[in-house]
């Protein structure tokens, strides 16, 4: 189990991470379709992994 701060600290990580992949999804959606698919799975994905260390965060602190 992560501590408190150790939580916070991955999800900031991956909600940046998220954002990234789906601001560069969005830049090459008009050159490379498939390559703009697989950014925003990537994008989906670690912001799943984040709603999730949310719920975790949310746990530990009740």
């Amino acid at each position: 189990m992560k501590t408190v701060q150790q939580l916070k600290n991955r999800i900031l990580e991956l909600g940046k991470q998220a954002a990234q992949f789906s601001q560069q999804a969005a830049e090459i959606s008009q050159t490379n379709r498939e390559q703009s698919k697989i950014l925003m799975q990537q994008a989906k994905e670690a912001s799943r992994r984040c709603q999730l260390l949310i719920q975790e965060l949310k746990r530990q602190s009740n």
